[in-house]
């Protein structure tokens, strides 16, 4: 059950695909160090892999979850009528909630690893980002249908079709908030896990200058969120992993490989984040005996 008291230390998760991850492993290293996060909050597959956090399943319970919620099989099923939709708008009935891929496969999925499990009752408060699709604004879901959430902070637009929550209609957290900072600003320290997309190395076909175009926009909109929520006064310690390879959004036979290299980044963070939790603490001591 949550508690109503302010986070000492947050994680913080960004979108990233299967790189997400190595979020279980960075959770791991600071839970045997006393520093487990009393705060999770993620954005898209950073909402996903962060579930298993928050639900305190082990790493070996989240790695075999996450190797079945996570995977291409699970995009592959295209909706042929979708195709229509596109070159007859008006015959077929293109709307706003149009969508290449038929999501129902993934909603099994997620059902299947979390049940009826309501964002309200878990051990460690979740916080999920997603986006209103009618407005653009930023949507932080804190209660309700855990399954629900994670499918809509996972609603790529034109991709998945979008999920109603509350009489909103919802799509992926990477386009309002790719690493959501801000939604920890309560929290003494917050600790992110973030990934910059990768620009494509040539421009030879449209999706690759479309994919030019979204990357650019979702890398600087990280960056600015991080900086704002620094200049706003919160205490952000980023943690970037060390690959030696690249990593597709898919690759799910990557995540042990993943999982490790969340365990080495936090290992190597570990006395500064350690110092940092003490000075949070000691600040948010002062706060209080002032108040």
């Amino acid at each position: 059950m949550q508690s109503s008291s302010s986070p000492h230390l947050a994680l913080v998760l960004g979108s990233g695909g299967v790189r997400s991850i190595a979020a279980v492993g960075v959770a791991e290293v600071l839970s045997a160090a006393g520093l487990r996060p009393d705060l999770i909050v993620g954005c898209s597959s950073g909402a996903l892999f962060g579930a298993t956090i928050a639900l305190g399943m082990t790493s070996k319970q989240a790695l075999e979850a996450a190797m079945a919620l996570w995977s291409a099989e699970l995009t592959q099923q295209r909706r042929w009528r979708a195709y229509a939709q596109l070159v007859a708008p008006r015959w077929f009935g293109f709307g706003a909630g149009f969508a290449l891929r038929d999501d129902r496969r993934i909603a099994q999925r997620i059902a299947e690893a979390f049940g009826d499990v309501r964002l309200e009752d878990l051990p460690t408060p979740l916080r999920v980002i997603a986006t209103d699709a009618a407005s653009g604004q930023r949507v932080v879901l804190e209660r309700g249908p855990m399954a629900l959430a994670l499918r809509a902070s996972l609603a790529v637009p034109f991709m998945f079709p979008s999920i109603e929550v509350d009489g909103r209609r919802l799509v992926d957290g990477v386009v309002s908030d790719p690493l959501p900072v801000s939604a920890a600003r309560d929290a003494a320290l917050s600790v992110t896990l973030g990934f910059k997309g990768s620009m494509p190395r040539r421009i030879d076909r449209a999706s690759r200058l479309a994919a030019q175009t979204s990357t650019s926009l979702i890398n600087n909109l990280q960056q600015a969120r991080v900086d704002a929520a620094r200049n706003a006064g919160q205490r952000v310690l980023e943690i970037d992993l060390a690959l030696d390879c690249h990593v597709g959004l898919w690759e799910t036979e990557a995540m042990p490989y993943l999982f490790e290299a969340g365990r080495c980044a936090a290992r190597a963070q570990l006395p500064h984040i350690a110092a940092q939790a003490r000075l949070a603490c000691v600040g948010g001591t002062r706060r209080s005996a002032m108040t």
